[in-house]
């Protein structure tokens, strides 16, 4: 198991009150330039596309001649 996989076990056990703790010291490792915070636009985007994939519109890599 890696560690990231235990810690997002032990999270679980962590009495609420504590969170705020913990989410500082986490916080204090993530670089500050990471832009990973999904926009509304994001999550439209990926809603639709989502849902093209679920209906079947989506061409695989593979059936792309890329020439």
């Amino acid at each position: 198991m890696t560690v990231k996989s235990q810690l997002l076990q032990m999270i679980d056990f962590v009495p609420e009150g504590e969170l705020p703790i913990l989410l500082e010291v986490v916080r204090r490792f993530v670089p500050v330039d990471v832009d990973d915070i999904a926009t509304e636009d994001d999550l439209k985007a990926h809603k639709a596309a989502m849902e093209e994939y679920a209906s079947g519109q989506t061409v695989a890599h593979d059936e792309i001649n890329w020439d």
